[in-house]
Order: structure tokens, then C-alpha cells, then sequence
């Protein structure tokens, strides 16, 4: 029999909506100086940015590291690679990942790439990882990447002049590999955005040529499938910045032939949109963006008066982390709870499975297969106090229950 299961997790007292909440605050310049269309992606606390356009048109290899806690940038081993804008980011793990882009600030001289790296920031160190493969292995930029749990994705991008793609690709960093996943439902797409939330991706916005849109689709990469979403209500548009805090995804500025600086918050358990507070800077587009420590940055790109350096903090309203509502099929429960050393998994379920222990900023701290009523051992020193999501997955990778913990 199934069940529905609906949670809701509340981390705090009310807290009035003022002035403590829904901000924006400007935090020192990037350190690199001004550019646009650069790549950018998190790792342990750390944002991190490179290559992009300079203000002379020059294409960059660079690396530069944000530390939130300091608001301090200090330059890091440049990507061995060619010189490139518009590639792609995405982190899983303790790794960073890069590659693509074109290594032109001129498309019609510049030279698309499908070269693909991993960034390891404990060495400092990039190591090359297998090309891109798809149109035969000659390269794609303005497209978009992410990560869902300990795989990443590229969809859609440009191949070249009138030629645009609606493909998705998985990387699988265990064997160093790209499986081509169904198409993006929304057409040929470039300079599209994308956030995660959970196992689901959400992916959308961009220009099909000269045409912008505001349409998001929801990609689940446990049956590999797409849905589509409330469409963004406000105006359609490319070169977007995008990132998540909590249970929320937000998307901030872009062009729609101009320049934006407005920020919407979606919720993906009500499939609706809301208006925040306007970016902090200048209207831009092709700016840098990544979440830490459950604040939003935004930054670079270029507007009304050429590329920028400035960068800007975003602090959500309270609410971002408050509701949990998950369908589940599976009735399971977890003993304790709060847990210190370790948690019990019991329910009505036969056979193996297995869960994912995921922080609220979406880090996955602890995996692990089960059988029912099994004893999962809590390591401290990865797995702090704090409150958790707990998922219970099939074998096909599917998420069929939720719970929540608390952690001492």
C-alpha cells in the first residue's frame, strides 16, 4: 500500500520579515578585475572563478578563490588548459569540475572546445579527465552544467553559428565517463540556466537564437525524465545567474536585449515563483554565482557601463529553510532520533536499498546501502551536529522515502 508522507521541518522561531532578511550586501571586489562570462563552482566552503573576457577582450585561464568567511580572493593554479569563456562548472565531492567554451572572445575566429578537467583544491592541482564527446567531439559552449549527488550534467549550448543544441549529458566521475540522458523537452537552448534541489535539476530560460525564454523544466536524474514547471513570471532571458539556498532556487539578473537586475525565488514544493529584493549591484549579464554558508554571491559580468569586478551577498528571508514535503511510497522511520553514534532504519521494505544523509545546504555527508532495521554508524568527524534530510532510494536510484534528523 502506498503512502503519503508529508514532512515539515521548522529550524527556528518566527522570525519578522525586516530588514535582517531578503538583502542584498556588497562585498569586496573580485580580486581578478573586471570580466564577463567567466565559469564558477564551490567546493568545501569555498567559491571558486575562472577564465572569462577582460576588459581589453583578452580570454583568461585563470583561478581565483573566494574564502566567504575572510571576503578575500587569492589567485590558485590556472586551468592547464586552452584559454576559455562560456564553460561550464559544477562541483561533486571534494572536486571541482570544468571544461568546454570557446577560446575566443570573437566566435567567428574562436575555436570551441570540448577539453574537460578536474580540480582537486587540497593539492592545487588540475587533472585532465575525458573530452566532451558529444557532436563528434568538437566542443560547445554558452550550454549549462550541474551536479545531481556524485554525477554532473552538461545541456543544450552552441556548436556554432546557428547551430544549437537540446542535449543532456551525464558525467560519471567514478569511471571517467559521458552517457548521453534524454533531451532538454524545451528545444534547442543556449545561455539556459540550471539550479538543483534535491535529486531534481531545474533547467530552462536562455534564447533558441534571437528569441528568449522563461520557461523551467525539472530534470529527475533517477528515471531520467522531464517535467515542466511554472514558467519564470518575469521577463524572459538569457546569460542568467542561478543558485540555491536551503529548499529554494533563485535566479538574479540576465538580458533579455538589456540588462535585469531582478531576483525571483522558486519553491519546488508549490511550483511558484516570488518576487525578492533587486540584485544589489548594476544590472548585468554573465555573471559569476555560487551559494555558501546559506547566502548567495553574485558578481562580475557586464551591464550599462562595461565589465564588472564588484560582488554582492544575498541573505534570503528565513523561510528558505523551513518546509520539507517530500511523496514517498515507503513508510520507514529512524530510531533515535536525535541520534549521536548512530541511527536505526526501520520500515516495510524488502531487499536492499539504500540512503543518502544530505545536509540542508544539499551536501551529501553520508551514503551508505541498508536493509531494514541495520544500525548506520555515524562518523563525527564527517557527519556534524546539526539538522539533516535523510533518503531512503530502490535500486534504480529513485528516491522512495524522506525523513528528517537531528544530529548531536
Amino acid at each position: 500500500m502506498k503512502h503519503i508522507v508529508y514532512l515539515f521541518l521548522v529550524l527556528s522561531p518566527f522570525v519578522a520579515q525586516s530588514q535582517t532578511q531578503n538583502f542584498w550586501t556588497k562585498k569586496n571586489d573580485f580580486t581578478g578585475l573586471k570580466r564577463t562570462r567567466a565559469a564558477s563552482f564551490v567546493v568545501e566552503n569555498h567559491g571558486y572563478v575562472s577564465g572569462g573576457v577582460d576588459t581589453s577582450e583578452t580570454v583568461l585561464n585563470d583561478l581565483w578563490q573566494y574564502d566567504p568567511v575572510m571576503d578575500t580572493w587569492a589567485q590558485m593554479a590556472s586551468l592547464p588548459g586552452s584559454v576559455r569563456r562560456d564553460a561550464i562548472a559544477f562541483s561533486i565531492g571534494t572536486k571541482g569540475y570544468l571544461g568546454t567554451g570557446i577560446d575566443s572572445s570573437e566566435a567567428q575566429s574562436g575555436n570551441t572546445l570540448a577539453d574537460f578537467y578536474e580540480y582537486n583544491p587540497t593539492t592545487n592541482t588540475w587533472t585532465q579527465k575525458s573530452d566532451f564527446p558529444g557532436f563528434g567531439g568538437q566542443g560547445i559552449y554558452f550550454a549549462t552544467g550541474f551536479n545531481i549527488d556524485s554525477k554532473g550534467y552538461l545541456c543544450g549550448g552552441k556548436i556554432g553559428p546557428n547551430n544549437y543544441s537540446s542535449q543532456l549529458w551525464e558525467y560519471k566521475p567514478s569511471n571517467d565517463s559521458w552517457t548521453l540522458r534524454a533531451p532538454f523537452p524545451g528545444g534547442v537552448r543556449y545561455q539556459l540556466c540550471s539550479f538543483v534541489i534535491g535529486y531534481n535539476a531545474f533547467v530552462g530560460l536562455g534564447t533558441d537564437q534571437d528569441i528568449y525564454r522563461k520557461d523551467i523544466w525539472r530534470y529527475s536524474a533517477g528515471t531520467n525524465q522531464w517535467s515542466q514547471c511554472a514558467d519564470l513570471p518575469g521577463a524572459e532571458r538569457g546569460g542568467t545567474a542561478t543558485f540555491v539556498i536551503g529548499l529554494r532556487g533563485f535566479v538574479c539578473g540576465g538580458t533579455n536585449g538589456g540588462f535585469l537586475d531582478d531576483t525571483w525565488e522558486y519553491n519546488p514544493f508549490s511550483n511558484s515563483w516570488s518576487v525578492r529584493a533587486p540584485f544589489g549591484g548594476s544590472e548585468r549579464k554573465n555573471a559569476i554565482f555560487f551559494a555558501l554558508n546559506n547566502k548567495g554571491y553574485v558578481g562580475t559580468g557586464s551591464g550599462f557601463s562595461g565589465k564588472k569586478e564588484s560582488i554582492h551577498e544575498y541573505t534570503p528571508y528565513e523561510s528558505v529553510f523551513l518546509e520539507i514535503k517530500e511523496k514517498t511510497n515507503v513508510d520507514f522511520s529512524i530510531f533515535p532520533n536525535p541520534a549521536s553514534s548512530y541511527f536505526t532504519v526501520t520500515g516495510k521494505y524488502s531487499g536492499r536499498a539504500s540512503i543518502d544523509v544530505v545536509s540542508l545546504s544539499g551536501k551529501v555527508v553520508l551514503k551508505k546501502e541498508v536493509e531494514m532495521n541495520e544500525k548506520v554508524a555515524l562518523d563525527k568527524s564527517q557527519v556534524q551536529s546539526g539538522i539533516y534530510l535523510i533518503f531512503l532510494k530502490n535500486e534504480k536510484d529513485e528516491v522512495i522515502g524522506t525523513h528528517k534528523i537531528n544530529i548531536l
